[in-house]
């Protein structure tokens, strides 16, 4: 697979230099965990569990809870998903992309109280929330991004320079984008072209690579701590950080299955899908 190699390379290469995150706990006993989300309001971590195959709509997905020391509060918290990935917190309910659909909890309750179909969507995948309450999620397999007022989806841009996006966080007036990579198969989700990090305007819809930082690994997940961005690399279970203008730099690194990372401001949490954990990182 010519986008593992070229991964696995340059990691060798930028880890000669890069300090490594310091991790401070691990969860387990999670189903394929793909997502872990700071829960800021209820102190607490939201974990989505994908149980089966990312793209079967088979009914077993489900969300879990855990502690902020990485305890498990409840494994089984909300089901009747299929395989959900991403999520986002907004105006006191949670959503979680799932496949077409986007899941809406009501995180008072526990309660699924509204799924919302996305017209035209492929493989919905990473979810954030920017500072006016909206939501964005990727389509990873139709280089597109939505946008979700409340209830009601709207294709935010859809881009070839977005070249199969997956994690999403919005940061300020812009999205910061995780790309997968070129030529993507939807087979075993290899790439003909490694993907790297983009940035969108929220305001002009603008995409633009941001330097320095492009055809490096497959990325999944990503967010910002100040002025520094984080992503995982699936294929190679790489956390590369990144500052502007910069290069990307290895700051730690796990088994292949790195997904969709979380934030506290202070510390990452890494779901390691194929390990069914949830590492704590420390940045101190």
């Amino acid at each position: 697979m010519k986008t593992l190699i070229a991964s696995t390379v340059f990691a060798t290469i930028a880890a000669m230099s890069a300090a490594q995150a310091g991790e401070i706990w691990r969860a387990t006993g999670f189903e394929q965990p793909e997502s872990a989300l700071v829960d800021t309001a209820n102190n607490r971590i939201v974990v989505s569990n994908i149980v089966g195959n990312p793209g079967d709509a088979d009914g077993n997905g489900y969300l879990s809870l855990l502690s902020m020391d990485g305890k498990i509060i409840i494994r089984h918290w909300v089901g009747g998903m299929d395989a959900p990935k991403g999520m986002a917190i907004s105006g006191g309910k949670l959503y979680a992309a799932d496949i077409t659909k986007v899941r809406i909890v009501d995180l008072a309750s526990g309660k699924l109280i509204e799924t919302i179909d996305v017209p035209g969507a492929v493989f919905l995948n990473d979810m954030t929330q920017d500072s006016a309450g909206k939501v964005y999620v990727s389509d990873m397999l139709a280089d597109t991004i939505y946008r979700i007022d409340g209830d009601s989806p709207e294709l935010f841009v859809k881009d070839a320079l977005l070249a199969s996006p997956n994690g999403v966080f919005a940061d300020g007036g812009r999205l910061i984008v995780a790309s997968w990579g070129k030529g993507i198969n939807k087979t075993d989700f290899s790439t003909a072209e490694p993907g790297g990090l983009l940035s969108v305007d929220l305001a002009t819809k603008t995409v633009t690579p941001l330097p320095g930082a492009q055809k490096f690994a497959d990325l999944d997940g990503v967010i910002a701590i100040g002025d520094t961005i984080y992503a995982t690399a699936y294929m190679t279970g790489t956390l590369y950080s990144y500052h502007d203008g910069g290069t990307p730099q290895v700051a730690a690194t796990f088994k292949p299955g790195s997904a969709d990372i979380g934030t506290d401001g202070k510390r990452i949490f890494v779901p390691l899908m194929g390990e069914g954990e949830i590492a704590a990182l420390s940045l101190d």
